[in-house]
C-alpha cells in the first residue's frame, strides 16, 4: 500500500477502536466530508461564500501588519537576543482591530477606476482574517538573500549598490511563488495532502471566530479555552524565559557528578542530553512541534534520533574516529586538529579567496565526529526522498497529471469550485519576469555564472515536489542547503559569494514554493478564494523584501562596528553561521572536506547518497513481499533521516522532550481520550505558541531593551550555564575550545 494512504481513515466509529493496528481506506466519491480524521476533527465542512474578503480592511491591516513584522523581525535578527514576531501574535492582534473597523468605517460605495467598493462592507470575516495571517506568515520569517548582502557589505568589504540587493532578495523570495503554481495540483487539492501545520492555524481562526453556542453541548467553548490556556502559557512563560531559566534544561543526571567529563558529555544540555528535562515549550516544541506532527512520523523521527545520537555518536566519539576526542562531543565549531578554533581569516586573501599555500601551511579544517556524520546523513535523506516518493507515490503523481482537474475531490476541493482558479498564465507570467531579474541580477552584478542560476533553480524545481510530499503528509522538510553547498562547491571551487547566492536560489526557492504551497492548502481549508490569495501573497512579499533589506542596510550604514563583539548588541549571530558555510563550502571547497585534497578526512560520508538510495528501496520492496507485516509499510526513510537535519544548532534534549509530549497527545490522548484530542488539540498548540510569542515580547521590549535584568540566582546563573553542567560541550579532555 502507498505511503500517501497512511492517514486515509474508516468511519469514526471503528477508527476508534483500532485506529493504530489498521492502515483504512477512503472512497472520495461518497465522502461528504473530508476522509481525514485530522481535518475532520479542525476543519468545517461548510462554507458561505457571501462572506467578505477582498476588502479595504485586509489590504490594510494585511500591510500594516506586514510592514511591521519585517521591519521588526529583521531589526532584532541581527541581535545578539533575536525575537520574532509570529503568525499567532499577528492573527491574535488583528482580530479585534477588524472588529473595530468594522464599527465605525464608513458603509458608503466608492468607485476607483470602475470598480465599486465599500471600505466597510460588514462584519469582520474569517476569511479577511485568514488573508491578513497569510500575508504575515508569508513574511514572518527574514529573507535569506539578506545574509548575502550583509556578508558582502561586512564581511568582505564588497559593496554592490542597493537595486542589486533588492533584485537578489526580490528574485530568491518569489520565484518559488511561480514554482508553486505547477505543484499545487498535487499538493493542495488531493486529501491525503494534509499539511499537518496548517490545521493548527486552521484550529485558531476557527476559535477565534466561533460563537459561544456553536456545538460547545455544554463544554468550554473553543475561544474560551484558547484565552485561558495562552493567558497561562503567557504567566508560565516568564520562568524559563526570565526568573529561571534552568528549569528549561534540568539535567538532573550531570549533578550527580558535573566535574565527570562522560557524565557532563552525556547527559549535560550542550551534550547528548540524556535525561534532561526541558520545562520550556519553545524548546521542546521548536523540532518536532509534537502535537501537531503525525504519531507515525515521530516514531520514524524517535528510531532516527536514537540510532544516530545515541548509537553512531558515542560509538565514532568514544573510538576517536576522526580524532573527534579533541573537539565537543556536539558542536558546529571548526577546529584544527589539536582541537583549537580553526581562524578562517589565516588561509584567506584580502578578496576572500582561499589562499592554497596559506591553507596547506595552517591545516586542514577539522569537525567533530557528529557534525560530520549530520553531513552524511543529510546526504542520504535527499537521495531517500526521491526514492521514497517515486516508489510510493510515482504513479498517484503520474496520474494526477494526466488528470489534472478531472479526479475525485473531497469536500473542501467541491466546496472550492465556487471560486475562480487563478489562470496557469498568472503564475507563468511570474516567472518569467523573476527568471529574468535573477539571470540580470546575477551576471551584471557578479553574484555567479548563468549556468549556474540554471543549474540551481533546475535542483530546487526537481526537488520540490518529492520534498512537498514529505512536508505535506509528515510536517518534516528535509533541506536542500547541504546539496546545494555541495554541488556548486565542487563546480565552482574558492567562490565564496557564488557558493552563498547558488544556495540561496537552490534552496530558498524550493523553501518559498513550499510555503507558498502551505499557505494555499490553508485557504484550501478556510475556503479562501485563490485569486485574492495569490495577490495577497505576491504584494505583501514585494513589501517585505523591500523592507527587510531596507531595515538592514540602515543598520549596516549606521550602527559601529555591526557583526562584532564591539557592535553589541548587533552582533549577527545567524549571520556570522552564514559566513561560516561560505568559507566551508565555497572558499575552502567539499573538495577540501570531504574528498581526498590536501589531507581533507570526511570522504566516507559521501557514501550517504547511495545508502539513502538503497534503503527505501529495500523497505519497499520487503513491505512488498510481507504484505501481512503492517509495520513495513510506516517506515519512512526520508524522515528517519532526517531526524538529525536540525542539529547543530537543535540540540538532542529538544527532540527526547518533543518525542515524550508527542507520545502523550499524537497517541495516548488521541487513542483514550479521542474526545478532547479532537476538539481540543491542535488549538493547545497554537494557545501555547500564542502564549509564549507574547509573554518573549513583553519580556524583550519591557525589560531586556532597556539592560533590564533578574537577579542572579542558582536558577538564573550570572555565567549563563543554566543547565549547571559546565562540561558538556568540553571535549574528551575537558577543555572547552
Amino acid at each position: 500500500m502507498d505511503k500517501s494512504e497512511v492517514f486515509n481513515e474508516k468511519p469514526l466509529a471503528e477508527e476508534k477502536k483500532d485506529i493504530h493496528d489498521i492502515e483504512p481506506q477512503i472512497d472520495l466519491d461518497e465522502e461528504d466530508d473530508s476522509p481525514i480524521e485530522e481535518v475532520r476533527v479542525t476543519v468545517t465542512n461548510t462554507d458561505d461564500p457571501s462572506l467578505p474578503y477582498n476588502t479595504f480592511r485586509m489590504w490594510f491591516l494585511g500591510l500594516a501588519f506586514t510592514a511591521i513584522i519585517s521591519f521588526v523581525n529583521e531589526f532584532f535578527y541581527l541581535r545578539q537576543t533575536t525575537v520574532s514576531i509570529g503568525y499567532s501574535v499577528v492573527a491574535l492582534i488583528s482580530l479585534p482591530i477588524g472588529h473595530f473597523m468594522a464599527r465605525v468605517l464608513p458603509t458608503r460605495q466608492f468607485s476607483l477606476f470602475g470598480w465599486g467598493f465599500s471600505l466597510n462592507p460588514g462584519p469582520f470575516s474569517i476569511k479577511e482574517h485568514v488573508l491578513i495571517g497569510t500575508m504575515a506568515a508569508c513574511n514572518a520569517g527574514t529573507a535569506y538573500a539578506v545574509d548575502i548582502v550583509i556578508l558582502q557589505n561586512v564581511f568582505y568589504g564588497d559593496h554592490k549598490p542597493f537595486v542589486a540587493g533588492l533584485f537578489l532578495v526580490l528574485t530568491t523570495q518569489i520565484t518559488g511563488f511561480a514554482l508553486a503554481g505547477v505543484i499545487r495540483r498535487f499538493l493542495v487539492r488531493p486529501a491525503h495532502m494534509i499539511w499537518p501545520a496548517t490545521l493548527v492555524s486552521a484550529s485558531l481562526f476557527r476559535s477565534l471566530h466561533s460563537s459561544l453556542s456553536e456545538d460547545d453541548h455544554g463544554r468550554m467553548s473553543r475561544m474560551k479555552y484558547f484565552l485561558m490556556v495562552a493567558g497561562g502559557m503567557f504567566c508560565y512563560y516568564w520562568l524559563p524565559g526570565f526568573m529561571f531559566p534552568t528549569i528549561g534544561t534540568i539535567a538532573w543526571i550531570c549533578w550527580i557528578n558535573p566535574d565527570n567529563v562522560v557524565l557532563s558529555q552525556l547527559t549535560g544540555s550542550n551534550g547528548l542530553g540524556i535525561g534532561v528535562i526541558a520545562l520550556d515549550w519553545s524548546a521542546a516544541s521548536a523540532y518536532v512541534a509534537p502535537l501537531v506532527t503525525p504519531w507515525f512520523a515521530q516514531v520514524n523521527i524517535l528510531i532516527g534520533f536514537i540510532l544516530v545520537v545515541y548509537v553512531m555518536v558515542p560509538w565514532a566519539y568514544y573510538t576517536d574516529l576522526w580524532h573527534s576526542k579533541n573537539f565537543p562531543i556536539i558542536s558546529a565549531g571548526l577546529f584544527l586538529e589539536n582541537g583549537t578554533g580553526y581562524n578562517k581569516t589565516a588561509v584567506l586573501d584580502s578578496k576572500g579567496l582561499l589562499d592554497d599555500a596559506a591553507y596547506i601551511a595552517y591545516g586542514p579544517l577539522r569537525m567533530d565526529s557528529f557534525f560530520a556524520l549530520t553531513y552524511g546523513i543529510g546526504f542520504a535523506g535527499l537521495s531517500a526522498t526521491v526514492m521514497h516518493v517515486v516508489l510510493y507515490n510515482g504513479s498517484e503523481i503520474v496520474e494526477r497529471w494526466k488528470s489534472a482537474r478531472a479526479e475525485n475531490e473531497d469536500i473542501h476541493s467541491r466546496l472550492m469550485r465556487v471560486y475562480p482558479e487563478v489562470p496557469d498564465w498568472w503564475y507563468g507570467l511570474l516567472f518569467v519576469v523573476t527568471f529574468a531579474l535573477s539571470m540580470v541580477t546575477c551576471v551584471v552584478w557578479d553574484f555567479m555564472p548563468w549556468w549556474a542560476l540554471l543549474l540551481s533553480l533546475a535542483i530546487a524545481a526537481f526537488f520540490v515536489l518529492p520534498v512537498g510530499i514529505v512536508q505535506a503528509v509528515t510536517n518534516q522538510q528535509p533541506g536542500l542547503n547541504i546539496v546545494t553547498e555541495y554541488v556548486i562547491g565542487y563546480m565552482l571551487p574558492g567562490h565564496a559569494i557564488a557558493n552563498v547566492t547558488f544556495k540561496t536560489y537552490g534552496y530558498i526557492v524550493n523553501v518559498q514554493a513550499l510555503n507558498f504551497v502551505s499557505d494555499l492548502k490553508l485557504g484550501h481549508y478556510m475556503k479562501i478564494p485563490p485569486q485574492v490569495m495569490f495577490m495577497a501573497q505576491l504584494v505583501s512579499s514585494v513589501l517585505s523584501c523591500i523592507i527587510n533589506l531596507g531595515t538592514a542596510t540602515w543598520l549596516i550604514n549606521t550602527r559601529p562596528n555591526v557583526c562584532t563583539k564591539d557592535g553589541y548588541p548587533f552582533t549577527c549571530r545567524s549571520t556570522k553561521t552564514f559566513y561560516s558555510a561560505s568559507i566551508i563550502w565555497g572558499a575552502i571547497g567539499p573538495a577540501r572536506v570531504f574528498g581526498s585534497k590536501d589531507g581533507a578526512l570526511y570522504s566516507t560520508v559521501q557514501w550517504g547518497f547511495l545508502v539513502g538510495a538503497l534503503l527505501p528501496l529495500i523497505f519497499w520492496a520487503l513491505s512488498k513481499k510481507f504484505s501481512n507485516v503492517t509495520w513495513l509499510k510506516y517506515v519512512h526513510w526520508p524522515v528517519l533521516l532526517a531526524a538529525t537535519s536540525n542539529m547543530p544548532p537543535a540540540l538532542p534534549y529538544m527532540y527526547t522532550n518533543g518525542l515524550f509530549l508527542g507520545f502523550i497527545f499524537a497517541f495516548l490522548l488521541r487513542r483514550y481520550r479521542y474526545d478532547w484530542w479532537s476538539r481540543y488539540n491542535y488549538l493547545t498548540s497554537a494557545a501555547f505558541d500564542t502564549g509564549v510569542a507574547v509573554a518573549a515580547l513583553v519580556i524583550f521590549f519591557a525589560i531586556q531593551s532597556w539592560n533590564g535584568t533578574f537577579p542572579n540566582w542558582w536558577g538564573n546563573p550570572e555565567d549563563e550555564n543554566f543547565d549547571h553542567c559546565a562540561l558538556g560541550g568540553a571535549n574528551y579532555f575537558g577543555k572547552t575550545p
